[in-house]
């Protein structure tokens, strides 16, 4: 087992005031699936995916990380871990401006137990998303689309066990987006965990199981049926 929560509860504090966002999840992943945690706007979904990606604590309930307790892990612990074994891709791609396109995907191994090779791995993660071309680009001059794919590049350097997507497409053209998902369809065809978070069923589609959550509780778990599932075809952008 890759990833299981047990009663896992995440409360906000603002003086007297408690927001309580995550109720009481239960939830398990095993390694190389691909699943989308699917809610609307306020239900929690995000605020699981931190709690899953280590960004965030969760209140009470235990997360085991491959058969490790994590509970007790410091700070550094946690980091350490987000940094071999997690991979982030979001919305707003979160590159760095006047920054090379090659430099933004060598940017997590500066901070990684790989001291050698870094230009080398950083080439060919942008290899995998066919970006080699735009690699001495600066990160305004290219198109949102490729934008994403140098961020999903960005969390493959590292070679991580599950890569975290929030709402990779959110901000993308329905072209830029299939392009997207058909690179993440492939990295999940290679054995890697991909957990989506969206609240577009179109997008969940693409996955193979659906986590529905709302009101910081899960109401439904169901395996995406053969004849439901949406293939992207790869456009180039």
């Amino acid at each position: 087992m890759l990833i299981e929560l047990k009663n896992i509860v995440k409360n906000y504090e603002n003086g007297d005031v408690i927001t309580h966002v995550l109720k009481d999840i239960n939830l398990t992943v095993e390694e190389g699936e691909f699943i989308a945690i699917i809610g609307p706007s306020g239900s929690g979904k995000s605020t699981l995916m931190h709690t899953i990606g280590f960004l965030d604590r969760p209140t009470s309930g235990e997360y085991i990380f491959e058969g490790e307790n994590t509970k007790d892990l410091d700070d550094d612990q946690l980091a350490v871990i987000r940094n071999k074994h997690i991979g982030f891709v979001f919305q707003s791609f979160n590159l760095l401006p006047r920054t090379s396109v090659l430099d933004n995907v060598i940017l997590p191994l500066l901070y990684s137990d790989s001291k050698i090779g870094h230009e080398k791995k950083a080439k060919e993660a942008l290899a995998a998303v066919n970006l080699t071309e735009r690699m001495n680009y600066m990160s305004n001059q290219i198109s949102g689309g490729q934008k994403q794919r140098v961020a999903i590049a960005r969390a493959l350097v590292c070679n991580p066990k599950v890569i975290f997507a929030d709402e990779p497409t959110g901000n993308l053209d329905s072209k830029s987006g299939s392009t997207v998902m058909h690179i993440l369809e492939n990295l999940n065809k290679e054995g890697r965990t991909i957990i989506l978070v969206t609240h577009d069923l179109n997008v969940a589609n693409h996955s193979k199981r659906i986590v529905t959550i709302r009101d910081g509780e899960i109401v439904s778990d169901r395996k995406v049926e053969e004849k439901d599932r949406v293939h992207s075809k790869q456009i180039e952008d």
